[in-house]
């Protein structure tokens, strides 16, 4: 294509611009190319015509990579190269002056590299800041939040900006990632956005402080969902760890952690029962430390877990005075002996040797005590340089370190366990001397680094990330990994393997749904026939001495890798394996061939698909979710009589995200136990791509977002609906794309409100004292009162059975009564117990009501749950629950 004919001004950067259009729309990319740079060397101000171009050319979002904007202006980024006479400084200050104020103005709505174009070439950063803070400000007045603060980031404003203005919509439009850009590498702003986010993990801070702070802020309820008091402390702990922030700041989040850390561990021990006494006491006494507050509630929790007897040994411990004591405790404290008062459990001088019911249910470790060895000298780690760098020798390689409750994302290890055959060493790395000796740190050089030795881990790396957050080190020189052996791995080409279906396969793979074993312990079972026994997995693994069981755990860890590895490499074909487990080209011949399996599955699928619903995409279980199921022994193999059912979904394992097209849809699919996000009105389409990239979410839309979500999150991710179907018709379509089969016992098993598959389980005598409290109750008949009863509510008779639970109780979460403040009726979320919507009338007839832990609303059974039923009875699995069906109701509110 020839360019009209320049006349003495040079070309026409409109004519320009119209023939480039016209190539891009052929997509001619090779003729554009060479027609952009011809036009621009014929162009008498290329400058100033670029601006033109880019200012009229089609499409509002002239910065993104799939515009006619973006291409001419990295073909004329390019063209500049050969042209260095082409500059800002070839004109007046004037001239330049207005160049650089129109090239701000199509900085509005760009991707990162099409920003740094834009800088270098009208040399942005030059200008005064005052007037880069104003366009800034402008682009923050029209709702552009990423986009100011990606530009104050790219001309270093950040300085020169309001930080709270920034970053604040930033955060509650969950792009946090970008906040922490924002601040990166200013100590001063780092420590501002820590300060402030900590501010909103107070107790007492209302959410709608922020609205008055900035009322300028459209603030949906997702976006207000990001003042969440428990996700806030743990970004408010990562972020002091990531910026090295003094805990100081952060008084709010480090006590809110505390105390979920506490709730935590009560539930562990009083409902799970899961943890022995022992490691209990340790935790408490770490969590709680000098914390008045958290002291009194220990001992207020433990009255209501345990009784008052209990609740008095701890009172006493902490000195907790009379007049903030619960009732019962002060009494009780005059019957507790005052040694049981002080004593601290102790059991380090146990027998080694296990009773038999132990060594009957479990993997046993073949040492004696004698021949577990404790490295905290120089000379036990000489003694054990010597066994473990023997060349040829193999090594089962373990390490423990506390329970970090969520609070950091790597602990330093307290302990590393190396198992030969015949004996086990621990170093103990709890002392600072022994830990940060040169010989310690040369010896765990030495010992990865040599790849003539086989060392067997499982999961190494999460070992690896603590052992590196251990010595600061190796990460400054990096640490070398040779011959290592991830059993991990192996593991998972077990549970692939054909020879795992099989009767000469390992046993576990027929675990069945009772099973509790995961990881390690599930692949001893599979080979050495008993799991391990994890009782000791949470323990303060930093406290000395260690207790015999302790030490007895640890050796064990580490000592059944020796085990497992001779028993898979001695019958490797057994078990479905490569004759050398060590052999890359084994491994990666059978990852491949895997792959082509999957592949040639996948694409018989796709074509399947495209018959049954065009311009759909169809979303399955990925292998490694079946995979990771059975790994962890949560799921049962697929048996001849579920052959049928093998590529079914329970509701549970389908997560999507409808646009704000589909809300009707989305409170249908929540209403059947399937975890959906809806958009609010005010959402734009793009919220649901991201959340499907974040999330691993379907996304659910019709008509024209579906080509451009489609796009953006990748094939198979996105669901194209028909808009004129009835919400019910559309939840059937979807439940039979993607074979879903819930029965009636997923029905309401999700908050209809917000998602939330957590509930606290409230009798009606709870019901009636909180309703009290709060002033939603009288002790007297209101006779006027459509909802009272004949009888005065404080007189309902109650039952002394407990009440049963509702029929989803199987498929949701149930938090501990610890999880609801008894003062304040909130949750851990911030939510209240929305009392409001309980009618006092329903009282005397039921007897357990339901309240959701993330928002607060109140169910209990009604009617609503056979209407489900009827609207659903073509998809809903009746024939397992018939008996079930009619008898019970559902949750309403």
């Amino acid at each position: 294509m020839n360019l009209a004919t320049p006349d003495a001004m040079g070309v026409d950067p409109a004519v320009l611009r119209d023939q480039l259009f016209e190539l891009w729309n052929w997509k001619d990319l090779t003729t554009l190319h060479l027609a952009a740079h011809q036009g621009f060397s014929k162009l008498r101000e290329p400058l100033e015509a670029i601006l033109t171009i880019l200012e009229g050319c089609p499409g509002k979002q002239k910065g993104r990579g799939h515009t006619l904007g973006h291409h001419v202006l990295m073909e004329f980024q390019t063209w500049m190269q050969d042209n260095p006479q082409v500059s800002l400084d070839a004109h007046s200050d004037q001239e330049a002056l207005a160049l650089q104020h129109r090239a701000l103005g199509i900085l509005t709505d760009s991707q990162n590299n099409f920003i740094d174009a834009v800088v270098n070439i009208y040399q942005l950063n030059a200008l005064d800041p005052a007037t880069l803070r104003q366009h800034v400000e402008r682009l923050q007045a029209f709702t552009s939040y990423k986009e100011a603060a990606t530009l104050s980031i790219k001309l270093k404003l950040q300085n020169v900006v309001n930080m709270e203005e920034i970053c604040v919509p930033l955060i509650l439009q969950d792009k946090m990632s970008l906040a922490e850009s924002f601040v990166t590498g200013h100590r001063h702003l780092e420590e501002r956005l820590v300060t402030l986010l900590d501010s909103w993990c107070h107790p007492s801070f209302n959410a709608g402080e922020i609205r008055r702070q900035f009322p300028h802020l459209s603030l949906s309820t997702h976006c207000m969902s990001q003042i969440n008091a428990k996700m806030l402390a743990k970004r408010v702990l990562r972020l002091m760890e990531k910026f090295n922030i003094d805990s100081a700041l952060c008084p709010n989040a480090l006590h809110k952690q505390r105390l979920d850390s506490l709730r935590f561990l009560m539930y562990k021990r009083f409902v799970e029962k899961s943890m022995i006494e022992e490691n209990w006491s340790d935790h408490v006494q770490s969590v709680v430390a000098d914390d008045p507050e958290l002291q009194i509630l220990l001992v207020e929790m433990l009255v209501k877990y345990c009784g008052v007897r209990k609740a008095s040994q701890w009172s006493l411990r902490y000195r907790i005075p009379k007049y903030r004591l619960p009732f019962g405790v002060w009494d009780a404290q005059q019957t507790v002996p005052q040694l049981e008062c002080v004593s601290e459990p102790a059991n380090t001088a146990a027998e080694w040797t296990p009773p038999d019911s132990h060594r009957q249910r479990f993997y046993q470790l073949p040492l004696t005590k004698e021949q577990v060895h404790f490295v905290d000298t120089a000379e036990g780690l000489q003694r054990c340089r010597h066994v473990a760098l023997q060349e040829g020798a193999i090594v089962g390689v373990d390490m423990e370190w506390p329970p970090t409750f969520g609070c950091v994302s790597a602990q330093h290890v307290a302990l590393i366990q190396l198992a030969v055959v015949g004996q086990v060493f621990l170093l103990d790395l709890s002392a600072n001397s022994f830990r940060q000796n040169p010989d310690t740190i040369a010896f765990i050089r030495d010992f990865f680094s040599e790849r003539k030795i086989l060392k067997l881990g499982y999961g190494m790396g999460g070992d690896t990330k603590c052992l590196l957050a251990t010595w600061q080190q190796l990460s400054e020189e990096p640490l070398k990994m040779e011959g290592v052996l991830d059993l991990l791995s192996v593991h998972q080409k077990i549970q692939r393997a054909p020879a795992s279906r099989t009767r000469s396969g390992p046993k576990a793979v027929l675990v069945g749904e009772d099973s509790a074993e995961k990881g390690l312990s599930l692949l001893v079972r599979q080979i050495l026939g008993k799991p391990l026994d994890k009782t000791e997995q949470m323990s303060n693994w930093k406290k000395r001495p260690l207790r015999t069981s302790q030490i007895r755990y640890a050796a064990a860890d580490a000592y059944c890798l020796l085990d497992v590895y001779s028993a898979l490499s001695g019958d490797p074909a057994r078990f479905g394996l490569p004759a050398d487990l060590r052999a890359p080209s084994s491994s990666s011949s059978f990852s491949s061939s895997e792959k082509q399996r999957d592949k040639r599955a996948k694409q018989k699928k796709r074509n399947s698909d495209n018959q049954e619903c065009q311009g759909a995409q169809r979303v399955s279980p990925t292998r490694c979710d079946a995979e990771k199921g059975l790994l962890c022994g949560e799921k049962e193999p697929p048996t001849a009589a579920a052959a049928n059912a093998a590529t079914s979904l329970a509701p549970q394992q389908l997560r999507v995200v409808c646009d704000n097209m589909l809300q009707g849809l989305g409170r249908y699919l929540r209403c059947l136990g399937i975890d959906v996000v809806i958009l609010e009105n005010t959402d734009d389409h793009r919220e649901a791509a991201k959340l499907a990239q974040e999330e691993g979410r379907v996304i659910l839309t019709c008509g024209q977002p579906y080509q451009s979500l489609r796009s953006q999150v990748g094939e198979g991710r996105c669901l194209a609906l028909d808009c004129s179907e009835k919400a019910r018709d559309q939840a059937v379509r979807v439940l039979r794309h993607f074979n879903v089969q819930p029965t009636p016992s997923h029905v309401f098993s999700r908050c209809q409100v917000c998602n939330n598959d957590e509930y606290l389980a409230v009798p009606r005598e709870n019901m009636t004292t909180m309703l009290r409290q709060k002033g939603f109750l009288q002790d007297h008949a209101q006779p006027n009162s459509p909802h009272q009863d004949q009888e005065a509510l404080g007189d309902v008779p109650t039952s002394s059975a407990t009440p049963d639970l509702p029929r989803y109780a199987l498929q949701c979460r149930w938090a501990p009564p610890s999880a609801l403040d008894p003062d304040t009726l909130t949750f851990p979320s911030g939510a209240q117990v929305q009392l409001h919507a309980v009618p006092p009338g329903l009282l005397p007839r039921i007897p357990l009501f339901y309240a959701c832990t993330r928002c607060g609303k109140v169910f209990w059974e009604g009617s609503h749950f056979g209407r489900v039923l009827t609207q659903f009875e073509d998809i809903l699995r009746l024939k397992d629950e018939v008996s079930d069906s009619n008898g019970r109701a559902t949750p309403r509110n």
